[in-house]
């Protein structure tokens, strides 16, 4: 159902690229911070958890009670909570209390992005563009919080750098830097205000997915099927497999992943042109077949420049589905139910991911074969036969 472009979505992108960088710089930092605090590994996975599993349960809430209220609020109190966050592990050292700091919070320490404001931004920008458009703007959208989120990762080293610069102790060192948190939440919160409100006018207190909740948990079903596929393939898995199987260096597996992560993140803009070419539900399942048969390919390759190869063949294609896959949601429900469409298809994907790289671990614990890259592949190659198959409105 098309919707009618009402205000440009810049702001957005630009609090999106500026949060991404914090959540990248405290993914890297938060559990040397936690470390340095003197937690022991029982108590820096349960604060880690609690950040998982808070951020989750938030994001699900926003979506599905607050959807209906003017993004610029929403997005702005969120903005404000982060800074709460920021202050709570800038001055809170006690495990209990900054575990509820966790569990209440915006801290994201994988450096994605559910988190209280993914529902809201989603349904925003596709408020504020219509269906010709609107994967190109998720494109640039994704490709905005990723910069953000490496470029945070890359300035990670700084606290350490100024402890022993002025003789500080570490933990005061990093310290700082979640006071830093606490800025970026504010110049986000002021990007915000600068949004343009959209034009129709939205239910007062609409009941959640009443006109689409089929389609959308059908659909929640499915993108946890590809989340928990990727599970087994996640970024620290490809570095145990490569190590294990190849013995490849740290260097070497370095500039393999920094180039997928690229091939991966630049792919989005061509996806967003070819949806218009071929149609979304196409353009997700035709660019991620052929990615999933290079992973299962990296699986069985004999040498390591082999399953190189693979895996840069299969990050040129692997992320295409997602700027196409957030306007495919967009798409098939009413305005008024687009936040919380967001929030339930997104965060079972999310929690799905967490169940499978245990199993992975174990699989290559008792083998160096690619088993975990072998069924991850065939994990999602099942997932995108039945999104083809799917009775979903078709382009």
């Amino acid at each position: 159902m098309p919707s009618t472009p009402t205000g440009p979505t810049r702001p957005i992108i630009t609090a999106r690229a500026i949060r991404g960088l914090a959540d990248g710089f405290v993914s890297v930092l938060l559990a040397q911070y936690l470390t340095h605090l003197g937690f022991d590994g029982l108590q820096v996975g349960a604060i880690v958890t609690g950040t998982l599993l808070g951020s989750a349960a938030l994001t699900l809430y926003t979506g599905l009670r607050w959807g209906h209220l003017d993004p610029r609020r929403i997005l702005v109190g969120a903005c404000v909570l982060m800074a709460a966050t920021g202050l709570g592990f800038a001055t809170v050292t006690r495990f209990w209390p900054l575990l509820a700091v966790a569990v209440l919070g915006t801290l994201n320490p994988s450096a994605g992005d559910v988190s209280v404001f993914l529902p809201v931004e989603q349904a925003a920008i596709a408020d504020r563009t219509d269906e010709r458009t609107r994967p190109h703007r998720f494109a640039i959208y994704n490709l905005a919080g990723g910069f953000g989120a490496a470029a945070g990762a890359l300035l990670s080293p700084l606290p350490q750098w100024l402890a022993r610069r002025n003789d500080w102790d570490i933990a005061t060192s990093e310290r700082l830097a979640f006071g830093a948190y606490v800025l970026v939440a504010i110049v986000a919160a002021f990007v915000y205000r600068h949004l343009a409100p959209a034009t129709h006018v939205r239910p007062t207190r609409p009941r959640p997915l009443r006109e689409s909740r089929s389609i959308v948990l059908r659909l929640a079903a499915l993108f946890s099927l590809d989340a928990a596929s990727g599970g087994f393939v996640i970024q620290a898995i490809l570095v145990l497999y490569l190590a294990r199987r190849f013995d490849l260096d740290p260097t070497a597996m370095g500039f393999t992943l920094a180039a997928t992560s690229l091939l991966a993140s630049f792919s989005q803009l061509i996806a967003a042109r070819l949806a218009v070419r071929i149609g979304l539900v196409r353009t997700m399942v035709f660019t991620h077949l052929p990615a999933n048969a290079f992973l299962v390919l990296a699986g069985v390759a004999p040498t390591a420049p082999l399953a190189i190869t693979c895996l840069l063949l299969r990050a040129s294609m692997q992320s295409m589905d997602i700027p196409a896959r957030q306007a495919l949601v967009m798409r098939l429900v009413p305005p008024e139910e687009r936040a919380a469409a967001a929030s339930v298809t997104n965060v079972p994907r999310s929690l799905a991911s967490a169940t499978t790289p245990a199993l992975a671990g174990f699989l290559l614990d008792r083998s160096t074969y690619g088993w975990p890259l072998v069924i991850g592949g065939l994990g999602k190659i099942a997932y995108d036969l039945l999104l083809l198959r799917a009775p979903l409105d078709r382009d």
